[in-house]
C-alpha cells in the first residue's frame, strides 16, 4: 500500500481531508477555491505530464508531489504496450476520480459501488474543455452568462472504463483487498436480434457478457464524409507536395494520421502499387499504428503515388538520416525531424482555412471517413473495406454502411413509384 502524507482538515463541504493537499494553510486554500468550477479545480489540484516518447508519464499534487498510485498503473499500461496516447488518456480520467474523492475526503481504498453513483454525478458536472475552431455556439441560458457544455456520454463512459481497470490492477497487485467498485452485470442484450458484432460461437461458450452497471447510453452518430467540392477546395489550398502528399495517402488510401506519419521509406512499393502499414513504436513524436496487426494498402488511383514519389524526390530534405517519409523542410532548427500529430492538425487546419472550410468537426480523419464511404458507396464489400482500413472489428466498419445503402435507396424509390419496372420485368416475375 502507498503511503499516504498528513491530512488537513480544509473546508469541510468541499475539501475535508484532502490527502495530496498537505502544506497550504486552510483559510488561504479556501480563499482559493471560492468560484472554481470543477475543471478549474483539477487544474489546480493535480498536473499531468509525459514525454514526448511516451517513456514516463507522470501526475503531481500541489506540491509536485507525484500521486503514485495513478503513476504506477500508467507505467503498468505502458510495459504492457498500450499506446503512450492511452495511457495519458487514462491517467487524465483517473485524475477526475482523485479530484472526486480529494473533495469527499475519501482514500482511494475506500471507494465503493454507493460512491460510484455520486462519482457519476461528479462528471456529469465538470465542463468540457473542447477547442474547436467554431467558438460562436455556445449554450447561453436568460439572464445568464454562457454555460459550458458538460463531458460527453462516451467521454463519462471511458472515465468509467479507466477506473475499472485501474481497481482490476489494483486487485491483480494486492494494493485492493476488496470487490471491483465498478459493478457489472450479465448483458441480457447480447441475446436480441441486433447489428452489433456478435463473435463466433456467442451463446455457445461458458463465458457469459457482461456490462459495466454504470454507463450512460450514448449515441450512434453518423461518420462525416466530406463533399466532392470540400476535397477539391482542400487539395487546391495545399501549398506544397508534402502536405498534397499526406492528404491523398488519407483520402485515397484510408489511412490513420498515426499510420501516415509513421511511414518509412521501405514501405512505399513503387513497383507493386501499394504501402504496407506496421506496427511501430520508433517515432521520436509519437506517432504510431493504432492497431497492432499490420496490413497492405493497394493506391492504383495514379495520382496519389505519383505525388508522393515527386515529393520524395524532389522536396524531402535529401540529406536527412532519418527513415521517416515526413520530415520538416526549410532552414529552421527543427529541419529534418519526422512531422509530429500536432503538426499534421496545424497544416491541416491551415488548408481547411485557405480552402474556407470552416466546420468544426473537419480533421485530418475525416479524410479517412471519406474515403471508406466512397468505398462502400461504389460496391466494395463490408468485409473487404475492414481489410483495408485495418478495424479489428467487423462493427468499426459497419458505421459506414448505415451512410447510403443502395438497396434501401433503390427499395424506397421503388416504393415511391420512381422507379417501377417494366411490365416484361412483372410478367417474368409471375
Amino acid at each position: 500500500m502507498v503511503a499516504q502524507g498528513p491530512v488537513p482538515k480544509v473546508r469541510c463541504d468541499l475539501l475535508a481531508l484532502v490527502d495530496y493537499v498537505d502544506s497550504t494553510p486552510a483559510a488561504a486554500f479556501c480563499h482559493m477555491l471560492d468560484g472554481m468550477t470543477p475543471e478549474s479545480l483539477e487544474a489546480l489540484m493535480f498536473k499531468l505530464t509525459g514525454s514526448v516518447s511516451g517513456g514516463t508519464i507522470l501526475v503531481t499534487d500541489l506540491d509536485g508531489n507525484p500521486v503514485e498510485p495513478i503513476c504506477r498503473f500508467a507505467a503498468y499500461l505502458l510495459a504492457k504496450a498500450y499506446s503512450p496516447n492511452t495511457a495519458l488518456a487514462y491517467a487524465r480520467d483517473l485524475i477526475h476520480l482523485w479530484t472526486f474523492l480529494s473533495t469527499q475526503g475519501i482514500h482511494w481504498t475506500s471507494f465503493s459501488p454507493e460512491l460510484s453513483a455520486a462519482f457519476l454525478g461528479h462528471l456529469r458536472s465538470v465542463p468540457a474543455n473542447r477547442k474547436r475552431r467554431d467558438t460562436s455556439i455556445r449554450l447561453v441560458v436568460s439572464e445568464g452568462a454562457p454555460v459550458a457544455k458538460g463531458l460527453s456520454a462516451a467521454t463519462i463512459n471511458r472515465a468509467l472504463v479507466a477506473v475499472d481497470a485501474f481497481y482490476r490492477w489494483a486487485i491483480f497487485t494486492g494494493a485492493f483487498s476488496v470487490a471491483n467498485p465498478i459493478v457489472k452485470k450479465q448483458d441480457q442484450t447480447s441475446w436480441r436480434v441486433s447489428d452489433r458484432h456478435r463473435p463466433f460461437l456467442t451463446g455457445i461458450l461458458r463465458q457469459r457478457s457482461e456490462v459495466r452497471e454504470l454507463r450512460l447510453k450514448t449515441m450512434q452518430r453518423l461518420p462525416r464524409p466530406m463533399n466532392q467540392q470540400q476535397v477539391e477546395g482542400l487539395m487546391a489550398a495545399t501549398r506544397n507536395l508534402r502536405d498534397r502528399s499526406l492528404v491523398l495517402l488519407m483520402l485515397n488510401g484510408g489511412l490513420r494520421p498515426g499510420e501516415v506519419l509513421g511511414l518509412h521509406l521501405a514501405d512505399i512499393g513503387y513497383g507493386r502499387r501499394r504501402i504496407f502499414v506496421r506496427c511501430r513504436d520508433d517515432h521520436p513524436k509519437g506517432a504510431r499504428s493504432k492497431s497492432r496487426v499490420e496490413r497492405v494498402v493497394d493506391l492504383h488511383d495514379g495520382e496519389t503515388l505519383e505525388t508522393l514519389n515527386a515529393y520524395v524526390m524532389h522536396e524531402r530534405p535529401s540529406d536527412a538520416d532519418v527513415p521517416f517519409v515526413f520530415l520538416v523542410g526549410g532552414t529552421g532548427v527543427n529541419r529534418q525531424e519526422p512531422l509530429s500529430y500536432s503538426a499534421l492538425a496545424r497544416l491541416f487546419a491551415r488548408a481547411c482555412e485557405r480552402a474556407e472550410i470552416r466546420e468544426p468537426w473537419m480533421t485530418p480523419h475525416a479524410l479517412r471517413h471519406t474515403h471508406a464511404t466512397r468505398m462502400w458507396e461504389a460496391g466494395m464489400r463490408e468485409l473487404t473495406l475492414q481489410k483495408r482500413l485495418g478495424h479489428a472489428s467487423p462493427e468499426s466498419t459497419r458505421i459506414y454502411t448505415r451512410v447510403s445503402d443502395a438497396v434501401v435507396v433503390a427499395e424506397y424509390r421503388h416504393a415511391l413509384g420512381l422507379d417501377r419496372p417494366s411490365q416484361t420485368t412483372d410478367r417474368e416475375a409471375l
